[in-house]
C-alpha cells in the first residue's frame, strides 16, 4: 500500500506508515477569518501574500493553478512507477483523473461533492467541470448518515443529478458513533484549525462564556507541553488527551465548536446539543443542517453566540432530546467497517 499527501497530512502518515510520498498540497486562500472568497478567486491564477501564523512570518501562497498542476505531475510520476491495482482518493480530483486515463479501478471517499450552502457562486462552473471525474469511479463512499439525516447534505448535493446515485453509498461516519450517555456538568469548547482560526474562535467564545455560571472547559488543540490557565469559570487547556477529550465531551451540557465533519459526529455520539461557529463553507453547511434538525444553533459573532447560549440554557431538554435521537440513528452504522468491505469487494 502506498500513501501520497502533502503538508501536515504527509507528516502524520510518514510517522505511521512506510511507502509514504510527498505531493504538492492544494488549498484555498484562508486566514484568521476563514476562507476568503474574493482572495480565493484571485488566488486561482495569481500568487498572493499570506501570513503563516504557525511560523509567524509572511509568505507567498502559490496560485491554485500552480498547486494543481504540480500535484498532478507529482501523482502521475508516482502512479506510473507503482502501476497500482486500485486507487482510493479522498477528495483528490487529480488522482481520479489519472485513474480514468489509465483505467485504474478507483474508489472515491468524500463528503464534499457539490457544495451549495455558503459556497461562492463563482466557483460553480469549476465544480461542474470536475464532476465528470466522479463518474469514472467504481464506487463513491460518503462517510455520513443516509438521508434524511445526512449531516453534510448541503456539501454533497443531489447525487441523482450528479449521475452517481447507482455507485454511491452512505456508509455512516468513520467515527465510532455507538451512543454513550453522560452527564451535564459543564460547557465544552474544542477548538481546532490553523492558528489564526483558533485565535479568532477563542476571542469569540471567551468573553461570552466568562459571564455564564457553568464551568467551561476550552481545548485549544495545540499539542506540546501541556498547560492549563484559568480565567474566571473558564479552564483553558492547550490540548487534551483523547481520553480527557472524550470525558469532556461525554459530560458536557452542550458543545461549542466550528462545525467540522469529524467533530459533528463526535458530538452526535454523546447526544450533545451544539452551537456552531463556522469558519468555512463546509462547516457552515454542516451547522445549517444540524440547526434544521433542531440539534444545534449557528452563531457568527459574540452577540449571536450570547443569544444562542441563552436559548440553549432555556431549551436544553428539547435540544438534548433531538441530539440523542440523532445519536441513536447514527449508531446503527459502522462506517469504517462498511467502507473497508466496499473497497475489498471493488478493488480486490
Amino acid at each position: 500500500m502506498f500513501f501520497f499527501s502533502g503538508g501536515r497530512a504527509y507528516e502524520l502518515l510518514a510517522g505511521e506508515f512506510g511507502n509514504v510520498g510527498r505531493v504538492t498540497p492544494v488549498s484555498w486562500y484562508e486566514n484568521t477569518y476563514g476562507i476568503l472568497a474574493s482572495a480565493s478567486l484571485l488566488n486561482l491564477f495569481l500568487p498572493l501574500p499570506l501570513f503563516n501564523g504557525e511560523r509567524g512570518k509572511l509568505e507567498i501562497k502559490n496560485s491554485n493553478a500552480y498547486e494543481t498542476i504540480h500535484r498532478y505531475y507529482d501523482l502521475r510520476e508516482n502512479i506510473r512507477r507503482i502501476a497500482p491495482d486500485g486507487l482510493i482518493a479522498d477528495g483528490d480530483i487529480n488522482a481520479l483523473r489519472l485513474a480514468g486515463n489509465w483505467r485504474i479501478p478507483a474508489v472515491y471517499v468524500e463528503n464534499l461533492i457539490r457544495p451549495s450552502y455558503g459556497f461562492a457562486s463563482f466557483l460553480s462552473p469549476g465544480e461542474r467541470v470536475i464532476e465528470r471525474y466522479y463518474r469514472v469511479c467504481k464506487k463513491v463512499i460518503i462517510p455520513d448518515n443516509p438521508p434524511p439525516y445526512t449531516v453534510s447534505e448541503y456539501s454533497i448535493g443531489n447525487i441523482e443529478q450528479l449521475g452517481i446515485a447507482d455507485r454511491t453509498e452512505y456508509v455512516g461516519s468513520f467515527f465510532d458513533t455507538q451512543p454513550i450517555k453522560g452527564e451535564q456538568k459543564h460547557i465544552f469548547v474544542p477548538i481546532s484549525g490553523p492558528i489564526g482560526t483558533r485565535s479568532r474562535l477563542l476571542k469569540t467564545v471567551q468573553p461570552v462564556l466568562e459571564k455564564v455560571k457553568d464551568r467551561v472547559i476550552i481545548s485549544l488543540g495545540t499539542p506540546g507541553k501541556k498547560t492549563t490557565t484559568k480565567k474566571g469559570n473558564c479552564e483553558i487547556h492547550n490540548w487534551l488527551t483523547p481520553q480527557e477529550r472524550a470525558e469532556a465531551m461525554r459530560d458536557a451540557k452542550f458543545v461549542i465548536f466550528s462545525g467540522g465533519h469529524a467533530t459533528c459526529f463526535e458530538t452526535i455520539k454523546y447526544g450533545k446539543p451544539t452551537i456552531c461557529i463556522p469558519t468555512q463553507p463546509e462547516q457552515l453547511g454542516n451547522a445549517a443542517k444540524l440547526e434544521n434538525m433542531n440539534c444545534s444553533l449557528v452563531a457568527k459573532n459574540q452577540k449571536q453566540l450570547q443569544t444562542a447560549v441563552n436559548k440553549l440554557e432555556t431549551q436544553l431538554d428539547r435540544y438534548t432530546k433531538n441530539a440523542e435521537a440523532l445519536s441513536h440513528f447514527s449508531g446503527r452504522y459502522h462506517g469504517l467497517d462498511r467502507a473497508i468491505e466496499i473497497i475489498k469487494t471493488t478493488l480486490g
